[in-house]
């Protein structure tokens, strides 16, 4: 079985991600390593249709939902500055 669903919150790190040009100032492994440990700060907000969080989510709500991703987002880079891995 296929569901349609997605995360909203992987939607606001993707855009978060780009904005900050990671994808392209990090190898795919510590990325992916980067996102993890993002995604996990995160709570979960599934949508099925990325308008059902346009009609619904409210400016403050929404503002605030970035904040949460971009603060994610800085522990998580602090993490792994902290931590590099032992390959």
């Amino acid at each position: 079985m296929s569901w349609e669903i997605q995360n909203y919150y992987e939607l606001l790190l993707q855009d978060a991600l780009q904005s900050r040009r990671l994808h392209e100032k990090l190898a795919q492994d510590p990325l992916t390593d980067l996102i993890c440990l993002a995604l996990n700060k995160l709570p979960a907000r599934y949508i099925r249709y990325q308008v059902d969080m346009a009609n619904y989510v409210v400016g403050d709500e929404r503002r605030n939902m970035e904040l949460q991703v971009e603060q994610a987002l800085d522990d998580a880079l602090f993490f792994l500055h902290e931590h590099p891995r032992q390959d």
